[in-house]
């Protein structure tokens, strides 16, 4: 009785690192690898001998020391003798934030045009249209320029709210909107207001936990939930409670005409409010293509069918329609995203310090570090765009549709 066996494996030769199709690949690519890393390593070296030869080398040590300007928008303390290195960490700070704003914006601003782009109501369809290739086919620094401009130009001076029949006057006693920024209440937090900030984060988590099962439901057995007013609940009674219970540990800061000038509360600066909505008016206008064309992908088949079971236009479009267009919409609106980031450089056009007009604008020109100041730059927008690509990726994959 004869037994079978595996036929004996062949021993590994080098030749197969080229002439075998398992191996190729790998070798071409740790031989494309091993090229790049030798080209980096000599164009450091070159930059290393380069700068020894004129008496310099890189060294950061410059980001310790003090650095003698002030920054007009702070969302941290922040003084003149204050280092380079919390200069730097004030624009990046400012940076996050006119981005995080802008891609907030823009996403509202591009879904409701995207929609609109295709109503059956022909004006409000070419009005969007309008709106998509009036933004779309004009740069980005003119719109920045153009509404900073309206807003020194049109809106009125701190002195205009003084005297007993003042020119202007403030909204609700509580904000005031001049041609040097809006000054509106700050927030004081005093012992207990953590627990009401988490209860508000938690609050949210239940409202898209509850918005996601009463989809879920209705997909499964076609029960209808409501889903407007038990999110607002969830979202705005705990936290209302909570705050009362901790004896409300939140208080406000209004803003006061003294003098000159307005004192107290916070003021948000005409140069960040220009480069927000700038920044979002025009992504917004690229985003809204993304939506319209994401929405057209989707079979019309799928709005008839959703229809005929007589769900509403309103529901059809936010449980039939999004929902398949999401993973077309996405992808490049990750690209957009990345662009708004990035064209909040040119922040410094109005005067906002961002990370390039402290880091990369005065620091850079005070100490001479071209160098040092353009890497560390480098490594942030990098940075920050490879985080906004990988939870955007994240969020794209869960959203993907499941196949078997």
């Amino acid at each position: 009785m004869t037994t079978m066996t595996d036929p004996p494996q062949a021993s590994f030769r080098l030749s197969q690192l080229i002439y075998d199709t398992r191996y190729r690949s790998y070798t071409f690519q740790f031989i494309a690898l091993m090229l790049l890393i030798a080209l980096m390593a000599y164009l450091g070296a070159n930059l290393v001998t380069n700068l020894a030869e004129q008496g310099q080398n890189i060294a950061f040590g410059f980001l310790a020391e003090p650095s003698g300007y002030d920054i007009n928008q702070r969302p941290i303390e922040y003084d003149s003798q204050s280092s380079h290195l919390r200069a730097s960490v004030v624009g990046v700070l400012n940076t996050l934030i006119v981005a995080f704003l802008g891609c907030l914006t823009a996403t509202i601003l591009g879904v409701i045009a995207g929609v609109l782009r295709l109503s059956p109501n022909w004006l409000v369809r070419k009005l969007m249209a309008g709106y998509v290739e009036a933004f779309r086919n004009v740069p980005v620094l003119i719109w920045i320029l153009i509404i900073f401009t309206i807003m020194t130009a049109v809106l009125p001076s701190p002195s205009a709210f003084r005297g007993d029949t003042p020119d202007a006057s403030m909204l609700f006693g509580s904000f005031a909107f001049t041609n040097r920024g809006i000054y509106a209440p700050l927030p004081i937090w005093e012992p207990g207001s953590s627990v009401v900030v988490l209860t508000f984060l938690a609050s949210i988590a239940g409202a898209i936990y509850y918005r996601r099962y009463a989809t879920k439901l209705l997909y499964d057995t076609g029960k209808l939930l409501p889903m407007g007013w038990p999110s607002l609940v969830i979202l705005f009674v705990p936290t209302i409670l909570i705050f009362f219970v901790m004896g409300r540990p939140i208080s406000l800061d209004y803003p006061a005409l003294e003098t000159f000038n307005f004192q107290g509360g916070m003021q948000i600066r005409g140069s960040l409010i220009a480069l927000w909505f700038a920044l979002a008016i025009y992504t917004g206008a690229f985003i809204a293509e993304n939506v319209r064309a994401g929405i057209l992908a989707v079979n019309r088949g799928q709005t008839e069918a959703a229809a005929s079971l007589g769900l509403r236009p309103g529901r059809i479009m936010n449980l039939v329609i999004l929902p398949q267009a999401l993973r077309v919409i996405i992808p490049p609106v990750i690209s957009q995203y990345l662009n708004l980031t990035k064209n909040s450089s040119l922040a410094i056009a109005v005067g906002y310090m961002d990370v390039t007009g402290t880091l990369g604008g005065i620091t850079l020109n005070q100490t001479g570090r071209a160098i040092e100041c353009v890497l560390l730059l480098m490594l942030f927008y990098l940075t920050i765009s490879l985080a906004i690509s990988s939870v955007m990726n994240l969020y794209n994959k869960s959203i993907a549709l499941k196949e078997r």
